[in-house]
């Protein structure tokens, strides 16, 4: 007999640790290769861990709702091959696959461009706007080169604690990385009374240490109050808890209003020959290519083009440093059934054609339907796009998706009386015009780079090549 080591699998080049919500599996079960053992959640998806041995359920090594960091032995599988699989061997393997989980399979999505909605397109825009943009959320903060992750840094602002008292928390983490546990043990001895004040550097030490003088409340962080206290409701009333996941959004929400000043700038497009080109070919291309072709690809080919002119629209802020993105990721803000979102990143969209973006468009959305997106799918977006206009809407202003700078949202395409200039005079013709909205950070984009990458964005979108081919 063997026992196998059973790890927590990486889940993406930003995440380093993971929730456990629940053990799938019981101690003595049977175990089949590739079955579901636990589920587990991170800040931006939650997923199933599946066993890399058929055996039995020796060992559980941690209780649900704990936190555990990527790589660490979670439990122990025995089984009857003649030599135990090691942590180091597993690491050497391949990575384990985890699929992520949403509550219901994503109902197909349909786009008006006019008065009519196109019943052909089973899935138009998978980009329906909500305010909320967890899936894609890597909320870090910098200061003395510390950085900390989402969990963290909402803790934090939930509980008042300031910039210079987190940064000299002292973390157990990988080096030396507040954790949450490390956080949560700080917020306990600060109500117990441990600590009079926040935090302190001490003058004369080598390294960070704690002193605790005279009380004075630091507020380097705006503080949002997590649980004000509510009067009873009354009359004819339905009171919903929130699940964890529309808590998470709502955190996420309120952190990128803090972290982020936001300015949103408007424009609109006449769409006419985009609509006009793709009513022409869209048999055509799918029948040819197999996909369908919907306003997304297009959209987002448009994006890229205007995003190499302006490349403070593609960067993320780390303290007093900005990180300008040579690599063009484009997020696609996608509402699930149940209320929650998700946000797919099609990655280097800029070396894609319209063909290669309406494949990968399709494919990610497929996943988000059957729940196979995997962590890496909402990983590393740079810029999102999200449509306001799927559920009829004309425009909005959609909260920044961090720690990216700027987010697009594109509103409903509607059919109306425009004036045209021609060579023989101004004409009155029904034309296809669609709002678009930019939300971006001021910190580094000022309102003249946003408001012409908007402006040069609808130029783009209005040029469309009604000849071309794809």
């Amino acid at each position: 007999m063997a026992l196998v080591d059973l790890v927590m699998p990486k889940l993406g080049e930003s995440i380093m640790e993971a929730t456990v919500l629940k053990w799938t599996k019981k101690l003595g079960e049977t175990v089949k290769m590739d079955e579901t053992v636990l589920e587990i959640a991170t800040d931006k998806v939650d997923s199933e861990v599946p066993s890399t041995s058929e055996g039995v359920l020796a060992e559980i090594l941690f209780s649900e709702n704990e936190v555990v960091p990527i790589g660490t032995v979670i439990a122990r599988i025995e089984t009857t091959a003649d030599a135990a699989v090691t942590t180091e061997m597993l690491e050497a393997s391949s990575d384990i696959e985890v699929i992520a989980e949403t509550n219901e399979p994503l109902e197909p999505f349909t786009h008006e461009h006019a008065t009519e909605r196109d019943d052909d397109d089973t899935f138009e825009e998978p980009v329906p706007f909500i305010p909320h943009l967890p899936a894609n959320t890597n909320i870090t903060m910098q200061g003395n080169n510390k950085f900390y992750s989402p969990l963290v840094l909402n803790i934090a602002i939930s509980e008042g604690i300031g910039m210079t008292e987190l940064e000299n928390i002292q973390g157990s983490g990988n080096e030396g990385r507040v954790t949450k546990k490390d956080i949560l043990q700080y917020v306990a001895a600060r109500k117990d009374g441990r600590f009079s004040k926040p935090f302190e550097v001490a003058e004369q030490a080598d390294e960070p240490r704690l002193q605790t003088p005279a009380r004075q409340p630091v507020r380097d962080l705006p503080v949002h109050e997590t649980s004000p206290s509510f009067s009873p409701s009354t009359g004819n009333v339905e009171i919903i808890e929130m699940d964890r996941m529309r808590k998470m959004i709502a955190k996420h929400m309120v952190t990128s209003k803090q972290i982020s000043p936001h300015v949103t700038s408007f424009s609109e497009a006449d769409v006419t020959n985009m609509v006009m080109w793709r009513e022409r070919v869209k048999k055509q291309f799918e029948k040819q290519e197999g996909v369908k072709l919907t306003f997304t690809p297009m959209f987002i080919a448009c994006v890229t083009k205007v995003i190499k002119r302006y490349p403070y629209i593609n960067c993320s802020v780390e303290g007093d440093r900005i990180i300008l993105k040579k690599d063009i990721n484009i997020g696609m803000a996608t509402a699930l059934p149940s209320g929650n979102l998700i946000v797919p990143v099609i990655r280097n969209a800029d070396h894609l054609n319209l063909v290669g973006l309406s494949k990968s468009v399709n494919s990610l959305a497929e996943a988000a339907r059957s729940n196979r997106l995997k962590p890496d799918d909402t990983n590393a977006g740079t810029f999102t796009l999200t449509n306001v206009g799927t559920f009829g809407s004309l425009m909005g202003t959609p909260i920044i998706n961090q720690p990216q700078v700027a987010i697009l949202a594109v509103g409903a395409i509607k059919k109306r009386p425009m004036v045209i200039e021609t060579s023989e005079g101004d004409a009155i013709g029904i034309r296809h015009m669609m709002y678009l909205s930019l939300s971006y950070d001021h910190r580094v984009v000022d309102g003249s780079v946003g408001a012409s990458f908007l402006t040069e964005l609808a130029k783009e979108f209005e040029n469309w090549d009604v000849a071309r081919e794809w």
